[in-house]
């Protein structure tokens, strides 16, 4: 009898041994370890400090076996049958080095998160074959060259944020292929051209401080019913900013500011016209441009609206009353320009909560206890040259 209860307990153990081995034997796919491989080695050694996760990144183990003490410790994680990589996410531990074509090969990669280090060179075209990827982050490097059109053959893609790189080049003009891409960054850089068709469903579009140029075309946001954030700041486009544009059904915030803009066209939002206004806009920055003309009084008519900058143009005239009424307005810039007469009586209560400044303009009866009216109005003798020699009102 004890015979057997020893060789029962021993089968047991056998089994416990051979089951935990199971778990611990290399699972990772070998095409998947290859392409882990390749991306270490293209990050120059020296750049690999010692408590980076990358440093940890030990391939006499399986990446995606457990338990994990020293090897792959942090930078990754894998598929729940430990089989396939499905994330990277590097830390900014300052790496340098290229992105190696083989992660292509990582074909279960839903994100790709390399930000804040120092990887440079092109993007590699064979990043497309990552097909169920749905997060690319590569902001904060060096990466140059242009966009990979290959790129917009992603079908899952929800971000893509390649800011704060020295990429270079149009748009690629299939950009909207991209239907369920969400939110797009690619500010800071050096980017070229115009702007083509925008992904339909994008909720955040930002693409400041780069070298775009052109008008804003309507084909180009068209069918655009969810995007609520625009940022389109520094770069060269120019022509009138249209109402169409202020007519996009989500639209909550705009820095159009540091371009070359000429004119503006508001139209009071659709269900203004029938005496309620459901507008979500609530910032708008057309700052810094080259708009002639008067200010638009339309805006009044935007119940959200408490950021509103038109500084630094060339606008004249009166200040619309308009602006004065607008209870939900918070900071209010109209400085740098040539508005006339007197400030809406609202903007000059007692007790407003609006701050800002109308200063550097020809107004009149603008105080200066008010902080709205510094810095101090234009020189008479500018107002009069800007009006051609005849008084201001």
């Amino acid at each position: 009898m004890q015979n057997l209860n020893f060789l029962c307990l021993t089968i047991i153990s056998i089994s416990l041994i051979h089951n935990y081995s199971i778990l611990v034997q290399a699972l990772t796919s070998p095409s998947d370890i290859a392409a882990l491989k390749a991306f270490k080695a293209s990050i120059k050694p020296s750049s690999i400090t010692q408590w980076s996760c990358l440093a940890s990144w030990n391939f006499t183990t399986d990446p995606c076996s457990l338990p994990r003490r020293t090897s792959f410790i942090c930078g990754l994680t894998c598929t729940q049958d430990s089989t396939r990589i499905n994330q990277i996410t590097l830390d900014p531990a300052g790496y340098s080095g290229t992105l190696t074509p083989l992660i292509s090969q990582l074909t279960q990669l839903t994100t790709l998160d390399l930000a804040e280090n120092n990887l440079f060179g092109p993007i590699p075209s064979s990043i497309s074959s990552l097909s169920n990827l749905q997060t690319l982050t590569l902001r904060s490097n060096s990466f140059s060259g242009t966009i990979p059109s290959s790129i917009t053959t992603f079908k899952s893609l929800q971000s893509l944020d390649l800011a704060h790189n020295s990429l270079s080049g149009y748009l690629p003009n299939s950009m909207n292929s991209l239907t369920t891409l969400r939110r797009l960054d690619l500010s800071f850089n050096r980017l070229t051209g115009s702007i083509p068709k925008l992904p339909p469903n994008l909720l955040e579009l930002a693409i400041k401080a780069n070298s775009l140029s052109g008008s804003l075309q309507k084909q180009s946001f068209e069918g655009m019913k969810q995007l609520e954030v625009v940022e389109l700041s520094e770069n060269a486009l120019t022509g009138t900013v249209e109402s169409w544009f202020f007519l996009l059904p989500s639209l909550q915030q705009v820095d159009l500011a540091n371009n070359t803009f000429t004119g503006v066209q508001i139209s009071r939002p659709l269900e203004a016209r029938e005496g309620s206004s459901n507008s979500n806009l609530v910032a708008l920055n057309l700052g810094f441009n080259r708009i002639r003309g008067y200010a638009p009084a339309n805006l009044g008519a935007y119940p959200a609206l408490s950021f509103l900058s038109i500084r630094y143009n060339a606008l004249r005239g009166a200040i619309p009353l308009e602006y004065g009424q607008i209870k939900s307005m918070k900071r209010l810039f109209l400085d740098g320009n040539f508005f006339v007469g007197k400030p809406p009586a609202g903007l000059m209560e007692a007790g407003t909560a609006v701050s800002g400044s109308l200063g550097d303009n020809c107004l009149h009866a603008c105080p200066g206890s008010s902080q709205l009216c510094s810095p101090a109005q234009k020189p008479s003798s500018v107002c009069k040259q800007a009006y051609r020699g005849r008084p201001t009102p």
